[in-house]
This record gives structure tokens, C-alpha cells and sequence, in this order.
């Protein structure tokens, strides 16, 4: 089959920064699943393409959606500390965030004044849903909504250490039937029809206007066209210091009628009083045989930030994750009924380890080793079995497997900065896990009846357990692997970043958040050398192309179109990889 290009990449450049078009209707697909509808491609989040991705050689297209990277990075010390949605394509139409408005640098970047500014000052920029239409060889933008939505403040009214650290939570809109839903203020979230953009309603599921509630999470949509979301109520003046006022997961019918229930009342027995870590002055850890460190407040249960809840293959289950609002260790899986929002079942993300001391962590003693007190397995942070993190700098979402298991990545307190991707039952009973990088949603290949788990894989350059360099040295960066595992989470290959240069001699970090699989089993990923790689079944090949830029970049998803189409981000842009046939 002969491949034509649909333009060239300077003419496409041109035409996205223009962002000026004639409002045309886009022609939506009817009947059929669309290629890429939400965030992990389908309400299980597996990331398994319909089709087969082309090899990933020429870019075709481009369309700049974030035109703040470079005052972004510069408030981040040179990282982009931002999460984008995953472009959602149905035929030949693609929808993506764009940002207008201005952004407030701070002066200088990354010193937090005069506040607010940079990312405490969010409010200014304006969030928009795009909708481009291929004609022929060219992608023309159909359409534009600016949205109402905002972030949940990485600051109050004043500045404090209790922040998100800059981290920008998500904006995720899903297709849904004829539809785009797109998240809105006060917890609402817009129905638009694809065709045009013009708005059908706004689904306003607690009434009136309150902006201290965020829709806080990506939306879901289901097989039979329910929503679902996080929404968060903070103390607009102290939305991280204090605890927060509500949590709600909703589901949206087809009719826009609208059910919720509170995390708190899904989670009753959550403690209020939780465990802490030991000081400082007490290192190494854990200072004694019997220790155990002093108790801090958990925090109401509320949403984890980013994580978009995950539905059964039949659609009666919905699985979301919740935290302490004060502390991630005291957080939990949550299965509830789709029908009604009660509960199922409940697991709890603590103690659930055992692979700390003498295990994961040098012999006692030694550097990066817990001391001479640490019990073989122990996490030396609290002196007890190791528990799951969830951290509301990262966009993880619980994933379910063919077999009906729960998939979903923590952080962890005692390897390396690395985290934990921990494996449930679907009754909720704990299974398995795999020590990995962090923040990832990741694939799944079914193939022979069975199923293999992809993910990155990334080695940091931290200390083990804690920022002393006398007792914690940081370790040697990299290596840096995309990981196939089985269904019970044994490693199957590993492929690493080949590429290295001056100061990255042990290649670069896998910036990829969510990667995708497509029907043969080849994994397409983007990685902070600036490349999209298409990785074969064991880890062989390695084909890939240069998108844009080399950067410290923000954790991004990517998607595929049914003609195989790549559709991946780096540096602020939205590149199109592939060829179309004539």
C-alpha cells in the first residue's frame, strides 16, 4: 500500500500557532467505538489500541496546545511539572486541550514572588477543548470551547510548604456517543457535541456556584454512557494546610441526571490518627530494635488528585482510589457498585510490603542500608511492613486486567524514590507487586489467553530512604526501562533507553505516563531524550523519531488512531507520527 505525507511539519507549525479558523462541523463517527475516547484508551484504562501502530519515522503534524512551556519550566527549575490530557481521536476528528489566557511569571522564575505567581497563580490561564477534523492531507481545527474548569490551587491565599509543588493536576475530557464531556467549575462538567462544540447542557450535579469545589480527576465513560469523576471541596484560603471540606465520586446517566457519594462515608472507619516517620536526628533507621515514630493527623479521606476511577469489563463495578488528605500512606482501593454507588469492598494500601531492609535496600549498616536495627523486609521510614503512597503529584489510575484484577501504582517511602505497582483480586484481596519507577497508568497486551503488564521502569538518581547523604547517598541514575512483566508481575523484557549524550551517560528517563499497546503487542512510549520509540514483542526493535525537543519533561499519555496513526506530546506540542494511505 503506497503512503503519502499528509503536510509538512513547517506549515502545520504554522497553522496551530495561529489558532484562528472558520467554525466547521467535524463528521463523527456513529455506530462505532472510537480509536481513542479517554484516558487509557477504554473504561478498563489498559491502553490497548483497536489497530496496528505504524512504525513511529515521520512526524506528519503538529499543534502546540501549551504555549507557557517555556515560563513553565523556568518556574521548575527547568523541569515541566505538568500533566496534559491524552488527545481522544473518533475517525478522522481529534480533540486536545489547548491553553489560552496569560500566565504570571513569578520574578525570578521559581521563587515564588511577588505572590501569586506562577504555578500559585493558576486561575489566569483558561483551559480550552479543541477539535481538529482531517481533510485530505491537512488537519484544520473545527472548533474551540473554553472551558470554566480550573485546578485545585497549588497554594492558598498565601504561600506554604503544603502545596503540589507546582505539579499542574490534569484536565481529561472522554467521548461518550456523539458527545465530548469536558470537565467544568464547581464540580461540573459540560456536554458538547462533537460535530460542533456547541453545548448541550451543563451538568451541575451539587447546584449554585461554589468554586471551592474542583473537578479533580479525568472523566471515565462507560459502555453505556455513564461519567464518572472526582470532584474535591478544599479551604479555598488554605486548601493544603487545612483538611478538606468533601470529596465526592459522581456518575452522570445519559440524561444528565447525576449521582454522588463522599469518600468519608464509603471509608467510615478510616483513621483520623496516623503513624508518622522518624525525625531527622534519629538516623540511621530505624533507631531501635522496637521503635516506632510519633502519630500524625491522616486528614479526611478524599480522592487521590488525578487518579480517573476504572469500570469492570460489565460495567457494574467502578474502582477509585482515596487518601488522607494530610497523609498518603493512609489510603485505600475502593470498589462500588455502578448502579448505586455503594460500597463493595474496601483495601487498605498499608503494610502491604516486605521488601525493604536487606532486600530492595543495601545490607544494614551499610550506605543506604536501614541500620543495624532493620528487620529483613522492613520499610526503615516507620519501622513496620512497607505501605503504599498516593501522591498527588502523579496521574496514576487503577487499571483492570482480563482476568478482573486491579492494577494501580503507588509511591513508596524506602527504594530509591521508585514506587510499588500492586496487583488486587477483584474481590480486593492483595495478590502481588513490582518494584518500578512512579506515576504510570500501564498497558496491557492480552495475547494466548493470558496477559502481560507494560510499564516504565525508571531508576533515579535518590537517596534510599531519606535526603541525608551520610546515611542515604544518592544513587547512580538509570537505568532506565520500558518493562513487560506477566499476569503475575514477573518481569517478561525489559527495553532501555539507548540513547546518551553529555550528562545523561546512563540515557534518559521514560517520560511516558501512560504508554500504549497496539493489537500485535508493540509498545509506543516517549522518553526525555525527545524520542517516541516502537518497541516489539521482547523487547527487540527499538524504532523511533525525534519529536521535538530533549527535555526534564512532565509525565505525558499518548494514543493511537485505528490507521495506526501516533499521536504523542512533547515540549507543549501534539505531534501526529505515521503515514496515511492515499
Amino acid at each position: 500500500m503506497k503512503y503519502v505525507s499528509r503536510l509538512t511539519m513547517a506549515a502545520l507549525l504554522a497553522l496551530a500557532a495561529l489558532l484562528v479558523y472558520a467554525p466547521t462541523s467535524l463528521t463523527v463517527r456513529a455506530g462505532n467505538s472510537p480509536d481513542w475516547p479517554q484516558w487509557g484508551q477504554n473504561p478498563q484504562h489498559t491502553g490497548t489500541a483497536l489497530g496496528i501502530g505504524q512504525p513511529p519515522q515521520r512526524k506528519i503534524a503538529a499543534i502546540n496546545y501549551d504555549p507557557f512551556v517555556p515560563q513553565e519550566m523556568a518556574e521548575g527549575h527547568g523541569a515541566l511539572l505538568t500533566h496534559y490530557q491524552v488527545a481522544l481521536i473518533n475517525g478522522s476528528s481529534v480533540f486536545m486541550e489547548f491553553k489560552t489566557g496569560t500566565y504570571n511569571s513569578c520574578n525570578p522564575p521559581g521563587s515564588g514572588q511577588p505572590f501569586p505567581c506562577g504555578p500559585d497563580d493558576w486561575q489566569s490561564q483558561i483551559w480550552n477543548e479543541g477539535a481538529w477534523q482531517w481533510q485530505g492531507t491537512r488537519l484544520v481545527q473545527a472548533w474551540s470551547f473554553a472551558t470554566d474548569w480550573k485546578p485545585v490551587p497549588n497554594s492558598g491565599t498565601e504561600p506554604s510548604n503544603h502545596s503540589l509543588k507546582g505539579w499542574e493536576p490534569v484536565f481529561q475530557p472522554a467521548l461518550s456517543g456523539s458527545y465530548i464531556y469536558v470537565p467544568g467549575a464547581n464540580g461540573t462538567i459540560y456536554k458538547l457535541n462533537q460535530s460542533d462544540g456547541s453545548v448541550v447542557s451543563q451538568i451541575n450535579p451539587f447546584g449554585g456556584s461554589d468554586p471551592s469545589k474542583f473537578v479533580v480527576s479525568g472523566l471515565t465513560a462507560d459502555q453505556s454512557g455513564n461519567i464518572y469523576y472526582n470532584v474535591m471541596q478544599v479551604d479555598l484560603a488554605w486548601p493544603w494546610d487545612n483538611d478538606v471540606v468533601n470529596s465526592w465520586l459522581v456518575k452522570v446517566a445519559p440524561d444528565d441526571s447525576s449521582s454522588m457519594v463522599t469518600y468519608q462515608s464509603l471509608l467510615p472507619g478510616a483513621p483520623t490518627t496516623c503513624v508518622g516517620v522518624f525525625a531527622q536526628n534519629q538516623l540511621p533507621w530505624p533507631p531501635s530494635q522496637n521503635a516506632k515514630p510519633g502519630n500524625v493527623p491522616c486528614g479526611s479521606q478524599r480522592a487521590g488528585l488525578n487518579v480517573t476511577p476504572a469500570v469492570s469489563p460489565d460495567g457494574s463495578v467502578v474502582y477509585t482510589v482515596s487518601r488522607g488528605h494530610f497523609w498518603g500512606r493512609a489510603s485505600y482501593l475502593i470498589a462500588v457498585h455502578a448502579s448505586d454507588l455503594s460500597l463493595v469492598w474496601s483495601t487498605s494500601f498499608q503494610q502491604l510490603l516486605n521488601d525493604g531492609c536487606n532486600i530492595l535496600l543495601p545490607p544494614d549498616g551499610q550506605p543506604g542500608g536501614c541500620s543495624v536495627y532493620g528487620a529483613t523486609g522492613i520499610d526503615p521510614t516507620q519501622n513496620l511492613p512497607g505501605s503504599g503512597i498516593v501522591s498527588d503529584q502523579a496521574s496514576a489510575s487503577p487499571v483492570v486486567t482480563p482476568d478482573g484484577s486491579i492494577l494501580f501504582g503507588v509511591n513508596t517511602a524506602y527504594n530509591y524514590g521508585r514506587g510499588h505497582l500492586l496487583k488486587f483480586s477483584s474481590t480486593g484481596q492483595f495478590l502481588a507487586s513490582y518494584d518500578f519507577g512512579w506515576d504510570t497508568t500501564p498497558s496491557i497486551y492480552p495475547h494466548n489467553g493470558s496477559y502481560s503488564v507494560i510499564l516504565k521502569d525508571n531508576h533515579y538518581d535518590s537517596g534510599s530512604y531519606c535526603n541525608n547523604p551520610t546515611y542515604c547517598p544518592k544513587a547512580k541514575p538509570g537505568p532506565y526501562y520500558i518493562t513487560q512483566l506477566d499476569a503475575n508481575l514477573s518481569i517478561q523484557w525489559q527495553f532501555q533507553d539507548p540513547t546518551k549524550a553529555k550528562g545523561h551517560p546512563d540515557g534518559y528517563e521514560w517520560c511516558v505516563n501512560a504508554p500504549a499497546v497496539d493489537s500485535r503487542g508493540t509498545v509506543f512510549a516517549n522518553s526525555e531524550d525527545g524520542n517516541l520509540y516502537g518497541i516489539r514483542q521482547g523487547g527487540k526493535g527499538g524504532q523511533r523519531t525525534f519529536m521535538s525537543q530533549v527535555l526534564d519533561a512532565g509525565y505525558t499519555p499518548l494514543s493511537l488512531d485505528n490507521n495506526g496513526l501516533i499521536y504523542t506530546e512533547n515540549a507543549g506540542n501534539l505531534l501526529v507520527i505515521g503515514e496515511i494511505p492515499e
